[in-house]
């Protein structure tokens, strides 16, 4: 993929990029030189991450049964 730089240094990720790697308004990437190419990552010190694996799964067999109880109120946990 090409992205063009703007008058200000700034690139547009394209879509498929974004997506792929779930970034969204406000996520932070680190941004890196090696070998003289310029390496963006996606920074995993967020709220989400830093939260994962801190709430108990009262109930539910595993994180996927507890997602899908909120999607789908009403049905039983599996398990």
């Amino acid at each position: 993929m090409e992205v063009t730089v703007a008058e200000r240094g700034q690139i547009t990720l394209p879509k498929a990029v974004r997506d792929a790697l779930g970034l969204t308004k406000g996520s932070t990437l680190e941004v890196e030189i090696e070998n003289g190419r310029i390496v963006l990552r996606k920074n995993v010190d967020d709220a989400v991450s830093r939260a994962r694996g801190r709430f108990k799964l009262d109930g539910f067999a595993s994180g996927d049964d507890a997602v899908r109880a909120v999607r789908e109120p009403g049905e039983p946990p599996r398990g």
